[in-house]
């Protein structure tokens, strides 16, 4: 069965998050004998759209032609700066929300999630975008339960990515719910990723997450990263901040949102990661633990799923550096 699936551009979109995923299933179509999917390109009207990056696509609908290209199994809402003028446009809100109940999938990549937003398409539904918009999606739509750390999510026919490439991701594990996880390896290494990464893994490194805004922080979360695995504890943090150790817990929480541990815990499983990266030296868990101060093989396990999503072993089959 060929199924067909649309993208909805509009100015200012991130390019990537339109051609990524178009390139997953016209991929997918150039390697399968027979073609399992239509694409079709939308815009607000039919015509050039300029992308943030300043190329233009050739779109051949505008949204208002949705209801012509049905049945529609997938409908895919790209993301970028431009996504905030069009949530004011009333008939294309409208348009979406009479054709969500006709679509088995309705997603977005990165902000597109404002957009499925402004219609309402997300309340109740757990959901992502892209890690620097996350607040400002929760802030302003609270019936969302916003998944701030995922890749991707699917909650009940709704389908959210992060940022950029992970709208790939998306791409991915949607052709590998289709058609299986041999076309999709096959589609994954044709475009050079060895494989799509699981929804459920954080977006980003701990190092992006140490805010140029730390306020009197700062100087000790130059401390940490520069030496996550050092004997620290909140008594001498707070001693290299002269504060109480409840005050320092204050400061974390008014700029950082976490308490000191929490955040130290984090900071060294993105370590413990990246040492994991490094097929040249397969480090057993137990010295990882014991090297950036988690506990035991079993904790760092247990941590490790928790926060990125997949276990340590599954982490380093898929996304170890080659030996050679």
């Amino acid at each position: 069965m060929t199924r067909r699936i649309a993208l909805l551009a509009y100015p200012d979109c991130q390019l990537l998050d339109v051609s990524g995923p178009w390139q997953v299933f016209a991929s997918a179509n150039e390697i399968s004998a027979s073609p399992l999917y239509q694409l079709h390109l939308v815009a607000p009207a039919p015509g050039l759209v300029m992308t943030n990056g300043g190329l233009a696509l050739d779109a051949p609908h505008g949204y208002q032609q949705l209801s012509a290209l049905m049945p529609l199994d997938t409908l895919l809402v790209a993301g970028g700066r431009g996504v905030m003028q069009q949530r004011e446009d009333l008939d294309l809100l409208a348009t979406l929300q009479a054709l969500a109940p006709q679509l088995r999938r309705l997603g977005s990549i990165c902000s597109g999630a404002f957009l499925l937003a402004a219609a309402g398409l997300l309340d109740g539904h757990r959901a992502t975008t892209h890690w620097r918009h996350a607040a400002r999606l929760a802030e302003r739509y609270p019936r969302i339960r916003v998944a701030a750390d995922a890749l991707y999510f699917e909650s009940e026919g709704r389908y959210t990515s992060a940022g950029v490439t992970a709208g790939i991701d998306l791409a991915l594990s949607l052709l590998e719910a289709d058609h299986g996880a041999a076309l999709a390896g096959r589609v994954a290494r044709e475009l050079v990723m060895f494989l799509h990464r699981p929804g459920g893994q954080s977006q980003f490194s701990e190092a992006l997450r140490h805010p140029q805004e730390s306020g009197p922080l700062r100087a000790l979360l130059d401390r940490l990263h520069d030496d996550p695995g050092g004997d620290h504890d909140i008594e001498s943090m707070a001693a290299q901040m002269a504060v109480s150790p409840r005050h320092l817990t204050r400061l974390f929480r008014r700029y950082l949102d976490t308490s000191p541990g929490a955040y130290l815990t984090r900071l060294r499983l993105e370590r413990a990661r990246m040492a994991l990266l490094d097929s040249r030296q397969l480090t057993p868990l137990s010295r990882l633990a014991e090297r950036w101060r988690l506990g035991s093989a079993e904790q760092l396990r247990r941590q490790f799923q928790r926060h990125y999503g997949v276990s340590p072993s599954v982490y380093r089959q898929r996304f170890a550096t080659s030996a050679a």
